[in-house]
């Protein structure tokens, strides 16, 4: 353990020895460093049942990980440049905040009714506002988020988690808008309605602008509260419209909204992928790296053809 630390040239660190004769470590390192180090300890000791990490978040410290650096430069000449790190939160950190919202739970079931509810209500009355409250809910936020993560690590059991999620959450928006469209009154032409059943070059922009933000803000660590927004703007909305138009005997308008979902969330998962990767996302053993190219390459594939099909009837259609 101190050869790690001592290798990574870490000063602010704590050795201590517990009650039951364990010895405990205590870092305080920069979030760009985390991932690096929690990599190197989990391949030298992981196989080990006594060893455990924990990662705490710290709002400040005296001295700083940053002036203790500076320090050691004005005493010590460097010996070579040091390697790049991307700016974002460990993989770690990832992979939990990600599993969780993948997760298929009664909360989250509740979350997509509350939200088709709100958006239906919203698309049916022309209510901006009641639309903007459906995508503050955003359920379907974490499950692609973590589906386009899962493919960038080849994480099969998170795929298929998040997956079997994001079906789930689609069907019961889709159930529960057709039979609001069966009981309400359904009128094509409200704008809101209208403009969702319009697929332009603009929401092809949108969707994939909606990835890369969902991308962002979990790698960065920003709060996904406007982000979710912004991905709620391309899944909710024309998935309420399908349903209340078909729901409504609007077959072919409804058929235009599908088509904008289809492609909405296939921009929205190839741009959360291409994110990942230029954030320099990827496993921790080179075996699972070979797995995970091989996923994400066949992923950006066959969305990509997907998507250029689209675009080409979306071409001839026009």
């Amino acid at each position: 353990m101190l050869s790690i630390i001592e290798e990574a040239q870490i000063t602010n660190y704590w050795q201590t020895c517990s009650c039951e004769s364990r010895i405990v470590f205590k870092l305080i390192l920069p979030a760009e460093s985390t991932e690096k180090i929690m990599d190197e300890l989990e391949k030298r000791y992981g196989h080990t049942s006594e060893f455990h990490m924990a990662l705490l978040p710290v709002e400040a410290s005296f001295p700083s990980p940053k002036d203790i650096e500076e320090q050691g430069e004005e005493s010590n000449e460097p010996e070579q440049q040091e390697e790049k790190v991307p700016m974002r939160v460990s993989r770690q950190e990832l992979y939990n905040e990600v599993f969780d919202n993948s997760k298929l739970t009664n909360t989250f079931i509740i979350m997509v009714i509350l939200s088709t509810i709100v958006a239906s209500i919203g698309l049916l009355n022309n209510n901006i506002p009641v639309v903007i409250g459906a995508m503050v809910i955003a359920p379907l936020l974490g499950p692609n988020v973590a589906l386009s993560f899962a493919i960038t690590l080849g994480d099969s059991v998170l795929g298929n988690n998040s997956l079997k999620t994001n079906l789930a959450g689609i069907l019961v928006a889709f159930v529960i808008a057709f039979l609001l469209g069966i009981l309400l009154k359904v009128d094509p032409s409200i704008p809101e309605i209208q403009a969702r059943t319009i697929v332009s070059y603009d929401d092809i922009i949108l969707a994939l602008a909606s990835g890369i933000a969902g991308a962002l803000s979990l790698t960065s660590g920003l709060p996904s509260t406007l982000i979710g927004v912004m991905m709620a703007v391309a899944l909710i909305p024309p998935l309420a419209v399908f349903g209340l138009l078909l729901g409504g005997g609007y077959a072919s308008a409804s058929f235009n909204a599908f088509l904008l979902l289809v492609i909405n969330m296939i921009c929205i998962n190839l741009a959360g992928v291409v994110t990942f990767l230029l954030k320099g996302l990827q496993p921790i053993h080179w075996w699972e790296t070979s797995k995970a190219k091989k996923a994400t390459r066949y992923a950006i594939t066959i969305w990509v053809s997907l998507l250029l099909i689209l675009l080409f009837l979306l071409y001839v259609s026009s």
